[in-house]
């Protein structure tokens, strides 16, 4: 019972530091940007765009899954009250 316990939580604490990447990443690429001069600064761009591609396809990607489930929700109240 113990060792399912400890499995769940690194399991929680690992998807919690997961979900802080894509943000932690932008904050280095502004800081990198803000503090670089000249040619330089687009050093930092690619992890910028990275970042911001990772928050916008998980955006996206939990609408979608959102809009699937409501869908067969809707679909499974049809066919019940039939």
């Amino acid at each position: 019972m113990k060792e399912v316990r400890r499995l769940a939580m690194k399991r929680s604490i690992g998807a919690s530091l997961l979900s802080l990447g894509a943000p932690l990443l932008i904050l280095i690429a502004l800081t990198g940007l803000f503090q670089r001069t000249g040619n330089d600064r687009l050093q930092s761009l690619p992890a910028l765009i990275v970042g911001s591609g990772l928050i916008v396809t998980g955006a996206l990607g939990r609408t979608r899954r959102r809009r699937k489930l409501l869908i067969a929700l809707r679909n499974n109240d049809h066919e019940t009250t039939r």
